[in-house]
């Protein structure tokens, strides 16, 4: 038995909205969450939406207050830090993927408190020398640096903290 190999060849069916539509759908999916300019573009056009459509019903996000750039970068980088635990060169990066401007990302990096940071950083690499099943010490933080460098988190904190964790466990 065989069955019919799919087609790829194609592009993906677009739906095809008119703007007035695709203005209702792009309102409930910014009010859903914050989003940044690059994601509303990307599903409007998604819709079958030209260019100057785009970027109208993205001028109209704006006015509406459905769209503000410094408001996701703000939602992102408490997201992203106090709950996926992430470092700040790794939010950064995710920043930079969604084309936010050097400025609204400054902004909002404002959102970590650098004790915080330090707290946090601290905390992941106790648990994880807890965890980390290696005789070796050296073996054992070069596990650890890597784990936390993985995470986003600067090389100079990531020494320092798991010196201060070798040395106290």
């Amino acid at each position: 038995m065989s069955f019919p190999r799919k087609d790829y060849s194609q592009e993906p069916q677009k739906k095809n909205l008119t703007p007035g539509q695709a203005k209702v759908k792009i309102a409930a999916f910014c009010a859903y969450q914050e989003r940044s300019q690059q994601e509303v573009r990307d599903k409007l056009y998604t819709y079958g939406l030209y260019q100057d459509e785009v970027e109208e019903l993205i001028s109209v996000m704006i006015t509406e207050n459905f769209l503000n750039e410094e408001r996701f970068a703000e939602a992102y980088v408490r997201g992203k830090f106090y709950l996926k635990k992430w470092g700040r060169l790794k939010i950064e990066q995710g920043l930079k993927q969604h084309r936010l401007s050097a400025n609204c990302i400054k902004l909002g990096m404002r959102e970590i408190d650098p004790d915080e940071y330090w707290e946090e950083l601290l905390g992941l690499a106790v648990k994880k020398w807890a965890t980390t099943q290696e005789s070796d010490l050296f073996k054992k933080k070069a596990k650890i640096h890597r784990f936390l460098i993985s995470r986003g988190f600067e090389y100079d904190l990531v020494s320092s903290a798991v010196q201060e964790v070798a040395s106290a466990g």
